[in-house]
């Protein structure tokens, strides 16, 4: 049984009018790690949750006590799915919503035959993939910064 005093945690589809505030949450998290403003203003185009993806099947918010607190997306490319996004809001961390939104991108990507879930991953989140099941599997070119190289991880379903 739930304490009284525990958070309400559940994970939800995005509102309408919500893209701007998700993408405001997932740079919130990402200078969590120390990045300077610079750095922040590259990864923006990366890390905007569009409208058409917010009001989409592939991204869902984690909220606790009603309020928006972790986003996740996913993505299919030729075949192969992806984790475009999992972030959350700092004061958010530690209370496992980074891996329920992680449970749901496997369930709906494996519920759309995904047998593997790929995941560039930022250095500082590369280890909580690891400690999910994810393999290392090289490297990828970072999307935002020139000459950047991110741990490429591999979330093999249904094992």
């Amino acid at each position: 049984m739930a304490r009284p005093d525990a958070p309400v945690i559940e994970l939800r589809s995005a509102r309408p009018g919500e893209a701007t505030a998700l993408t405001d949450l997932c740079l919130r998290s990402k200078a969590h790690w120390g990045y300077d403003a610079a750095f922040m203003a590259a990864c923006r185009r990366e890390l905007t949750v569009s409208a058409a993806v917010a009001s989409g099947p592939f991204l869902r918010v984690a909220a606790v006590d009603g309020a928006s607190a972790g986003v996740a997306e996913i993505g299919e490319e030729d075949g192969t799915w992806h984790l475009e996004k999992l972030f959350v809001e700092p004061p958010f961390m530690g209370l496992g919503l980074g891996r329920r939104l992680l449970a749901w991108a496997v369930g709906t990507a494996a519920s759309h035959g995904a047998t593997a879930l790929e995941i560039a991953a930022d250095p500082d989140a590369a280890p909580f993939y690891r400690h999910c099941g994810a393999e290392d599997m090289g490297t990828v070119p970072s999307g935002s910064i020139p000459g950047r190289r991110l741990p490429r991880l591999v979330l093999m379903l249904g094992r």
